[in-house]
């Protein structure tokens, strides 16, 4: 073959894997193509999830707060700056992709227009702040079939698979009990609301801070970062560690619905969650798996220590752990399933590690601009993130009420509890709605 007729062929052939966008049909991105992001949420945790994006094209930022988002919005010089979400989706169609990192009140709202637009959706955790939001946002993501994916970034890595490959193998038996601690709090909980009034700094839209939330004059209780504490704003310390550390435990031993959630805590507020809590999940038997009791801990309270650990050994890491139970054993992680290791050490020296059949992660990232361009479903998507986001709420539910509650997994309600249901959807305020 001649050399031009060479490099006719290889250019028709090039041309062939580039496919333009048009041809995909609306909200399909050809492989070859970098997504169009933009971050909504930027001066906070949005910020980390978009420096784990710069594989695509960051042309658009959003942040209530403009002196808060003010390092992002230099960083990334080249993108449209908003202060109003539905601004820029009105400004910007050419948008194929949102990254929220929003306080949790305001996830749902933006979520929710951004599927309705057929954008892709990469949400901070929580999912959502309610339940009956979290079931709006999944089944809207199903119909509109867009990628969607939950930032719990630990579900992509290999020691999760790793136990929960060793939990299948029967490695500490059938495990039956799991307790669960983290070190949040790390904001102020368990206060009350502020009584006086500062003035609203003036980079600060403070109403579009509120959104749906019952309106309150800003105070910096509230904004930056220290929202989790708030009922009407935040999930507490549950939400923000929760799903991380659910994640692995829901998928080692495949768990669905609760049949009943308990909670005991320090001095409860009306406005706030408390400064430490226990809360206490039960789960039935699923095929030939033992009942389950999964309790977690916040507040700085932790698990018995248990014998066999030695002396020398920290149980736990810093920002919490995992302890599993089994009828042959036990088996201690750290906080987000990583690093298992069975207890005392040495069994490790004589545990034949079972073959690795889970598929693995091309990363948490990965995954989800994988599936933005045509490619499998993302490991946290909405229909992964939304149940789990829920178990997670159902124990906030609990917290408040300080009784044994009876879930029924089917209808989705507390049994016989109106009280306990009220929680399960809370209205919206200052004209917001879905």
């Amino acid at each position: 073959m001649k050399r031009r007729d060479f490099l006719k062929s290889a250019a028709v052939a090039s041309a062939a894997m580039i496919v333009p966008r048009h041809v995909l049909g609306r909200g399909m991105i050809p492989p070859s193509s970098k997504l169009n992001l933009a971050g909504i949420g930027v001066g906070g945790v949005g910020k980390s999830y978009l420096e784990n994006l710069e594989s695509e094209a960051i042309i658009a930022l959003c942040d209530v707060d403009l002196e808060y988002a003010k390092p992002v919005f230099e960083k990334y010089p080249q993108a449209r700056r908003f202060q109003d979400f539905r601004e820029m989706l009105d400004a910007m169609p050419e948008i194929d992709g949102v990254v929220i990192g929003t306080p949790d009140h305001t996830h749902t709202v933006i979520a929710m227009e951004a599927l309705r637009r057929h954008k892709h959706v990469y949400c901070a955790k929580p999912m959502t702040r309610t339940i009956a939001e979290s079931r709006a946002l999944t089944a809207m993501a199903k119909q509109t079939g867009v990628a969607t994916q939950m930032s719990i970034q630990m579900n992509a890595l290999e020691d999760h698979r790793l136990l929960a490959e060793w939990i299948e193998d029967g490695a500490i038996g059938d495990v039956h009990e799991v307790h669960i601690w983290s070190n949040r709090p790390i904001w102020p909980q368990g206060i009350e609301r502020p009584q006086e009034i500062p003035s609203t700094p003036p980079s600060l839209d403070w109403g579009l801070w509120i959104g749906p939330a019952p309106f309150r004059p800003y105070h910096p209780a509230y904004h930056p970062f220290k929202f989790r504490g708030w009922h009407d704003f935040g999930t507490g310390a549950l939400g923000d560690m929760g799903c991380h550390q659910f994640d692995p435990v829901v998928k080692a031993l495949k768990l669905e619905q609760p049949t009943s959630i308990f909670a005991g805590s320090t001095q409860l507020f009306e406005e706030t969650y408390p400064q430490a809590a226990i809360i206490h999940y039960d789960f039935p038997r699923r095929e030939n798996r033992r009942a389950v009791k999964v309790t977690w801990y916040d507040g700085g309270l932790k698990p018995e220590r248990p014998y066999e650990l030695e002396p020398e050994r920290e149980f736990g890491e810093w920002n919490g752990g995992i302890l599993w139970i089994g009828d042959k054993g036990k088996m201690l992680s750290d906080a987000t399933g990583q690093s298992p290791r069975l207890l005392p050490e040495s069994r490790m020296k004589s545990f034949k590690r079972p073959p690795k059949k889970l598929p693995r992660s091309i990363g948490h990232y990965e995954e989800w601009i994988a599936a933005c361009k045509g490619g499998a479903a993302a490991g946290a998507d909405f229909a992964y993130g939304g149940p789990l986001t829920e178990l997670v709420l159902l124990g906030n539910i609990a917290v408040r009420l300080q009784k044994r509650l009876y879930w029924d997994g089917t209808t989705k309600e507390f049994i016989n509890d109106n009280e306990a249901n009220k929680y399960l959807a809370e209205p919206y305020h200052n004209g917001w709605s879905l």
